[in-house]
């Protein structure tokens, strides 16, 4: 894609093919920050309350709470019970001290999600949020690596994570539009390139 103008991207670089204007882009990325923020913030909290499910007006969903990843990383991340597990060695080795230490990490975990997931939905440091949700993410990828998983469940996740650590995405209905109101101006219609 070429910009023909400041607020105009286009496909030729003529200015009647106009396929996307950066605010248009800008909300589009808005909507998916948000909504993977609330995903972080309310496992997150789930882990706070230790709740597990939740039911309102005949809508049932499941959380993962407090004690739920060590049951994840035992049964995907070490190699037991005849060879189940992830055959990423060095991911072995990280969740067998992770579980060693999983009355810590625990918290760590509950501490990293709610601060990805606020960061995410306010718009605030939006890319440090996104990379806190990433990195969870990918290392669930590599926990999931050879366990036969649908083949996109978690790059659904950890893909617009990683876009969104590399677009400042918190510019549009953000915390982060104000102080790159400024830079914004200066830099005049290269956002979010």
């Amino acid at each position: 894609m070429s910009t023909q103008h400041a607020d105009t991207v286009t496909g030729d670089g003529n200015p009647s093919t106009r396929l996307l204007s950066p605010v248009t882009l800008g909300r589009g990325l808005a909507v998916i920050r948000i909504l993977l923020g609330l995903t972080y913030l309310f496992n997150g909290l789930a882990k706070v309350f230790d709740v597990r499910s939740i039911n309102f007006l005949g809508f049932r969903a499941s959380l993962i709470g407090r004690e739920d990843p060590a049951g994840i990383m035992q049964s995907q991340g070490l190699e037991s019970n005849g060879g189940e597990g992830t055959a990423l060695p060095l991911i072995q080795d990280i969740t067998r001290l992770m579980l060693d230490n999983y009355d810590v990490v625990k918290w760590v975990l509950t501490g990293a999600e709610l601060i990805a997931g606020i960061l995410l939905v306010l718009g605030l440091a939006s890319r440090l949020g996104a990379l806190i949700a990433f990195l969870l993410a990918i290392y669930v990828q590599a926990l999931y690596y050879s366990s036969g998983v649908w083949l996109f469940e978690e790059p659904l996740i950890w893909v617009p994570l990683l876009l969104l650590a590399i677009v400042a995405s918190g510019r549009v209905w953000g915390l982060d539009a104000k102080p790159a109101a400024a830079r914004l101006e200066r830099e005049r219609g290269t956002w979010p390139f």
